[in-house]
Formats: C-alpha cells, structure tokens, sequence
C-alpha cells in the first residue's frame, strides 16, 4: 500500500488532524482513530488507516474521497462494511482488511465489496473466515488479480469456493487448516502463484495446473507428490515441499520449466539399494485413489520415475535434511543446469565426482553434516566441478581428500572441512622418501579465499600447508595443538589475511607475534589462556577484537591511544578475571567513540572473594583502590619522616648533654692549653 511513498525525496510533508499527507497519500496510521477522517483532501488516492480501532465503516464513510485507490484498513476492530460504503469509491484498485473481525457480518460486507468492479487486490488474512465465509465475500470479484485469505479457519476447499476469480494471478491460503483439496483450482486459469504452506495436507496427487509457476506446499504433512501423466508442458518454475513428511523424490511433471526445487526436511531416500545389499529395482508401489465412487490405481517405480521427468532446467535443488544415504546412477546426470546443490544433514557415506555427471554449471556445493568417509573423484584430463564457488564438507568423518581433487576447481572461494579428521599437507616430499599420511592438499590454490579448519584436531603443522593461496577468512578454532609448535606455516598469510579465528586453541601470551598479520580487520583469540594482552596487537588495525573467555586482569591503559584503539569498532571483552582496581582502561574504552562493547552487560571485575560490575563499584571498594593505587615512594616517605626526625632530635639532644665533655676530651688529646 506505501509502494508509492518514495518518490520525491524533497516532498513535504504536511498534517491534517492527527493525519499525515505527502501528495496524493494520507497516512493515518496509529492514531487511535474510531471513524475515518473527514477533513482530508478530496483528491486523495491512497488512504492507510491501519492499526486503529474502527467497528464499522458507514455508507457515508468514504463519501468525500472518490478517487482513492488504495485503501488499508489493517489491524482494526472491523465488524461491519456496509452494503453503500464503496459506492463512492468504485475506483478501488487496493483493499486491504487484514487481521480484523469481518467473520460477524460477512453477507453484508460481501454486499459491499460487489460495489468494487474495478479491485484488483484484496487481504482478508486474520479474519476467522471459513470456506463458505469466503466463497460469499469473493463471489461477485471477478477483476480480482491477488487474493490472501492466510491465517483463517479454511478447513476444506472445492470447486464452489473460487468459482468467478477467472483472472486471479496470486492466491495466498497459508496458515489455514486445510486437509482437503477437490478441483479447488481447476477454474483459476489464469492462476500463477499458490500458496498453500503451513497446513494439514497429507498428499498431492494428479497435479494437473499447468498454468501454475509458483507453488508453495511446504510445512504441511504431505507424504507423496504425484504430477498427472501427461505430456503437457507444465510452467511450474519454483516447487517448495520442505517440511512435510515426503518419503521418496516426488513425481514431478515430464514436461516442466522448474528451476527450483525445495525438499528440505522431509524423509526422502531411494530404495533401488537398501543397506542390508538387497534390490528393489523391478519393484513397483500402487497408490490407490478412491474419489466418491470411482477408484484408480496408478502403478509407480518410485526409483525410475525420476527419469522420466525433464529436469534440464533445474537451478537449485535443496534436500537437505533427509534420509538420504545414496544417490542414483544417473540421478544429477539429469541436471546440467544445476548451479546450488544441497545435501547436508543426510546419511551419505561416499559421494562420487567424475568428468560423466554433467555438474560443469555447479557453484554451491553442501556436503555437511552427512557420515561421509570418502570423496571419490575421477580427476583426469577433463574438468570436474570447473565453476564451483563454494565446497561445504564439514561435520564429516573424512580424513582426506582426492589428490588433484582442485585442480580443475578454477574459481573455488570458499572450502569448509570444518570438523573432519584431516591434516593439511606441508611441502612436496623429497624424491625418494616414503609416501606422507593422508592429508588436504590446497597449495597453489590462487581463488581460494575463505577456509575453515574449525575442530579438524591439526596439530604439529610443518612446511608451508598455504603457499600460493591468498587466503582472506581463516577458522583455526577448536585446535589445541594448531599453535602449540613453530608458526611459520601460517605466515604465507601475513600480507592477505583480513579474518582469523584462533578461538580455543590453547594460545599463551607468549606463543604468537601478530606483528605481521597488518592486513587483519577481525581477530577472535575467545577462548584461550592469555594473561596479558598481546603487545603485537596494538600495533594492528582491527575493526572487531573478541577476548572472551580469558585470563586478562586488564588491558593496557593506553590501548586506546595505540592505532588499534583508533580502529577499532567492536570489542568483546567479558569472562577475563579483570582486577578491580585497575580499570582505568574500562573507562577510557568507555570514551572511544563508535566503539561497540556488545556483551558489556556481562563484564566483570574481582575484587578479593568478591565479582563485581566495573559499571558500578561500591565506594568502599572505590576508596580501598585508591589506597592500594597510591604512590608507593610518598607512602614510604609518609612512614620514614617520623622516624628520621626522631632520630635527628635525640641527636641533638645528645649533642648538647655531651658538649663540654667532649670538648675537653679533645683538647686533652690534641695538648692546646685552654685560656682562662
């Protein structure tokens, strides 16, 4: 309804009542209002009175306004439309009632709503609208192109319900509880986008809209999709059935535009090889479709069928979340336009990859979260995955990968091996030494930027495992062993590197210079034993600097002056045992401008037995640090001065008791006659 708000930067804007008008547009959104407005301009087009409180818009309601367009009406207290309330209004393109009362008087609003012969886009979501409620308030509608009838009580819809809607483009009936389907749509002709998510459908069968681009089935609980036989071309571009209760790869139409398909969070597997080593290969499944009284058996091979269905047009194809543990021969031979595929969170122990599958469009590859131990690659003369992007393998139990298996990869960006047991390799062994353990191989790699080696449990790392490469992002994280020898295999990175994670790797104070690493913007070091902030640091220019989880009894009181206190603009900071009494620190980061302290609600400080906020010290603790903080030379001074000036008067005192005596003893012994 606001699609028209933006032009004209420099409109101004103006009021009328509680109203606010920019050209043809009155915006009287959340003003409390009972009625519609009466002293708004008579040329008005788009009138939005959502989120208000009207009952019942009158007959004479919108008596002044007879070129508006849109009307929004969202978010009231609507009971009541009366039969007369458009008849001034028959230009109405726009209409939206959503989330109203409408379910009261619903044959005296339909009444009104037939006025509209021009409506090209009507809401009723949130109405507590049944079928029957809804047939009667669409049923004189025929210009509409848009209808949402979402979050209503739909249970059951047939062919009654949408019968006049012939030039209806998008239907929306998401969030209903609809069980049932009968020949609801066949009179929609000209329908494009259907959706039908989030409620109770147990299957589709015989799908026959060919007209249909886009349709929505997911979140329901349908277990089978069946396309009609037929050789008609279907226009479906985008099939969405992810999280339903699907057992096997639906039937989709032999002829079809489909470019998207969305399987995510189903029970899909193929049954051609089951585990145990048994074949189902010439066997087939009838589902019986019993429709009043007549009866039909359609025979299916749930694991052929799939071939005969035109898939060369397909983009993306997600079935994440399955129970997937193999794939047909053949399966993405059907697919050369495939360019995302995804299968993480299935039960994959191999995948294969040879110059045979036609995957030379692939871009997005996710293999995650499967039980993967090998990745078979026939690596030869021809190229094998040439535009992949993007190779998501972690949460594997793979321990290498096929030599060579990048080499033909000529734009591969980002590899996760992330939670797998596999080492990287270090430099080529020498010409007779015996052959190096398994290992990843990712030397010379020029396109490789973003790598995660996340709890890939490396350790001992010799050589140079990153020549060639210009890495940017690395995850390092959840490594003990990663830092605990000599660091010079990472510093083939020093000039490229912008992101590195060293997130629980065991990292002393000691152990690492980051002097080198100029290039990097953010660093996470969460997780680690340090006692002392790294001095290396100060010289970086980090926009994000995470030392959670720490050993850091503060930070240095001029951090803030150093290049890395100018640059930076997030800082993690929380679970260090900081020491109350030196927070000076604290106070100056407090100061920076632009910086960004987002856990510090969770900061801390100790101060004896006792955890502390540093937002706000007690001031018995304040003055106690201001006695353990002062000059310790003045303190000493102030505890010696009595002392010495005690010393000093019982020396004078001394002195002038012994005078005459010792004056007469020195004269004695230096024999000069004293004068009388």
């Amino acid at each position: 309804l606001a699609a028209g708000w933006g032009s004209g930067a420099a409109t101004a804007w103006a009021t009328s009542g509680s109203c606010e008008l920019v050209q043809s547009t009155a915006d009287c959104t959340r003003r409390w209002l009972s009625s519609v407005p009466r002293n708004l301009r008579g040329d008005t087009e788009e009138l939005l009175l959502d989120d208000n409180t009207i009952q019942v818009l009158g007959n004479a309601s919108l008596l002044l306004y007879h070129q508006l367009r849109c009307l929004g009406l969202t978010k009231n207290r609507l009971e009541l439309i009366e039969p007369g309330a458009f008849l001034s209004s028959q230009g109405l393109h726009v209409l939206s009632l959503a989330d109203n009362l409408l379910f009261t008087n619903y044959s005296l609003t339909a009444a009104a709503l037939s006025a509209l012969p021009a409506l090209r886009t009507l809401d009723l979501a949130g109405n507590r609208l049944t079928e029957d409620m809804v047939s009667v308030l669409v049923g004189n509608l025929s210009s509409l192109e848009s209808l949402s009838v979402a979050r209503n009580i739909i249970m059951r819809l047939d062919s009654s319900v949408f019968t006049n809607l012939t030039q209806l483009l998008e239907l929306n009936l998401e969030k209903n509880y609809i069980f049932e389907i009968d020949q609801a749509f066949e009179g929609l002709q000209r329908l494009q986008r259907l959706n039908l998510a989030y409620n109770y459908l147990p299957c589709i069968a015989e799908f026959s809209l060919t007209q249909l681009r886009v349709l929505n089935v997911s979140n329901n609980v349908i277990e089978w999709f069946l396309a009609l036989e037929t050789d008609d071309l279907f226009e479906l571009e985008a099939l969405d059935l992810s999280h339903n209760h699907l057992l096997f790869f639906p039937v989709l139409p032999r002829q079809s535009k489909l470019h998207s398909l969305l399987l995510k969070d189903n029970k899909v597997s193929f049954y051609q090889r089951l585990p145990n080593g048994t074949s189902l290969a010439d066997v087939t499944v009838q589902f019986l479709l019993i429709d009043g009284n007549s009866t039909n058996v359609t025979t299916v091979s749930l694991w052929d069928e799939i071939c005969h269905s035109n898939l060369s047009s397909l983009r993306l194809l997600d079935m994440s979340q399955n129970q997937v543990w193999y794939l047909p021969e053949g399966f993405l031979a059907q697919m050369p336009s495939l360019t995302h595929l995804k299968l993480n969170q299935n039960c994959l122990e191999t995948f294969h990859l040879s110059e045979g599958d036609p995957l030379a469009m692939l871009m997005e590859l996710d293999l995650s979260q499967n039980q993967l131990v090998e990745l078979e690659a026939e690596v030869g003369a021809g190229d094998v995955l040439p535009n992949l992007q993007l190779f998501n393998l972690s949460t594997n139990r793979l321990r290498a990968l096929p030599p060579g298996v990048f080499t033909y990869t000529r734009k591969i960006a980002t590899v996760d091996l992330s939670r797998n047991r596999v080492d990287l390799c270090p430099q080529p062994a020498a010409a007779g030494e015996a052959d190096s353990p398994p290992c990843v191989d990712i030397r010379g790699i020029e396109t490789l930027t973003h790598l995660s080696l996340a709890g890939c449990g490396l350790w001992g790392l010799a050589g140079h495992p990153f020549q060639g490469t210009s890495l940017m992002h690395l995850d390092l994280s959840d490594n003990h062993q990663a830092l605990s020898g000599d660091l010079e295999w990472l510093q083939d990175l020093a000039l490229t590197l912008q992101v590195l994670s060293l997130r629980n790797t065991s990292l002393s104070t000691t152990t690492m210079d980051f002097a080198a690493f100029n290039s990097l913007v953010q660093l996470d070091l969460s997780g680690n034993s340090l006692t002392v902030f790294p001095t290396s640091l100060g010289i970086l220019k980090l926009r994000s600097l995470d030392l959670r989880d720490n050993c850091l009894p503060a930070l240095p009181l001029d951090v803030t002056r150093t290049p890395l206190g100018r640059s930076l603009r997030e800082v993690y900071l929380s679970q260090n045992p900081y020491n109350c009494c030196t927070l000076g620190w604290w106070d100056a980061l407090q100061q920076v401008e632009g910086l960004r302290i987002p856990d510090r609600w969770e900061v801390t400080c100790s101060y004896g037995s006792r955890t502390l906020s540093p937002r706000a010290l007690p001031e018995p603790v304040l003055r106690s640090c201001r006695w353990r903080t002062a000059d310790l030379a003045l303190f000493y001074l102030v505890l010696a001065l009595p002392t010495c000036l005690t010393l000093l008067v019982a020396f004078v005192v001394v002195f002038l008791m012994l005078k005459q005596k010792l004056l007469k003893m020195v004269k004695s012994r230096c024999g000069v006659s004293s004068p009388y």
